[in-house]
């Protein structure tokens, strides 16, 4: 006899403010207590320090987690420069300090400008990458250091908001980067780049994907409706699950194609797009996955929503 799953079926994307000082996975499993949601995943963890933009997928949308996990990103943030610490962010501790004095905001805005385009970093140990199965984080609480070998990320903007001199320096900045930068070895490099260490004192996801700062709700808000309202209104908070993927064109089939689609096989689309991904549609405009576009002209499935 088959287990039955706990929680009721959710479906739709959550774009949460996480605060600070909680865990991503912290952060997604209150909403999933609220929402009493049988399944549930974020999209990319943020620091226990940052705030912000944080899209929790509910049920089907899990299928499309990748493409937010895929999104670029985009943060404000505080680096202090003059101090530098273990996990390159204010919750660690102090490991390193020189006086930055003598930096001025145009010797800043020259580096930051070398750090802009295709660069490189290496991941830091305090991190939820994986190393042999097991989180960098935890190796780096053990007192161990992993060798990282340096990644390709891509900084789209790196913009100096503001400039506070003195024997630290506080720097406010706006990054726009692709997946898998970290910000906090942005702040180091910067640091090591001119002379000083360097860390993050503050950081706020503004931007993941399509999805930015005023489409967020609040734990507290989240908290509210559940004490005052019902399920319905809960989940009038979500966002559609197709919402994480209006980036990508959206075919409607015909009542033929969208049987046969929706048992698996590639269906010939007319006057479709010669290649690439695309949203797919019944004739009724229903939402049904996605899918691609092969060189003959027919459309694969690739991710398709439980009939």
């Amino acid at each position: 006899m088959a287990r039955r799953k706990k929680g009721r079926q959710v479906d739709g994307l959550l774009v949460l403010d996480k605060p600070t000082g909680m865990s991503s996975n912290a952060a997604l499993q209150h909403a999933k207590r609220l929402f009493g949601a049988a399944k549930a995943g974020h999209t990319g963890s943020l620091d226990p320090l940052a705030t912000g933009v944080l899209p929790l997928c509910f049920g089907e949308a899990t299928k499309f987690s990748q493409f937010l996990l895929d999104a670029d990103k985009g943060y404000e943030s505080t680096f202090v420069l003059g101090v530098g610490t273990d996990t390159a962010d204010a919750d660690g501790a102090v490991i390193a300090q020189a006086s930055a004095v003598h930096l001025t905001e145009d010797a800043v805005t020259q580096v930051m400008a070398t750090l802009t385009g295709a660069i490189e970093q290496v991941p830091p140990m305090y991190s939820a990458l994986k190393v042999d199965g097991q989180p960098l984080y935890k190796r780096a609480r053990a007192g161990e250091q992993i060798e990282r070998a340096a990644r390709p990320v891509e900084i789209y903007g790196f913009e100096l908001l503001s400039f506070e001199p003195g024997e630290q320096v506080r720097l406010g900045v706006k990054v726009r980067c692709s997946k898998g930068t970290y910000i906090r070895t942005l702040a180091e490099d910067l640091g090591a780049a001119l002379g000083v260490p360097a860390h993050v004192s503050t950081l706020r996801r503004c931007q993941s994907g399509q999805f930015a700062l005023y489409d967020c709700v609040t734990p507290e808000q989240l908290t509210a409706v559940k004490e005052s309202g019902t399920d319905t209104d809960l989940d009038a908070l979500l966002q559609p699950i197709e919402s994480c993927i209006q980036h990508l064109p959206r075919l409607s089939l015909s009542e033929a194609a969208t049987f046969y689609i929706r048992q698996g096989q590639p269906v010939l689309v007319p006057n479709g797009p010669q290649s690439g991904m695309v949203r797919i549609a019944d004739a009724g405009g229903l939402f049904l996955g996605v899918g691609d576009m092969r060189d003959d002209g027919k459309l694969a499935p690739r991710r398709l929503l439980a009939q």
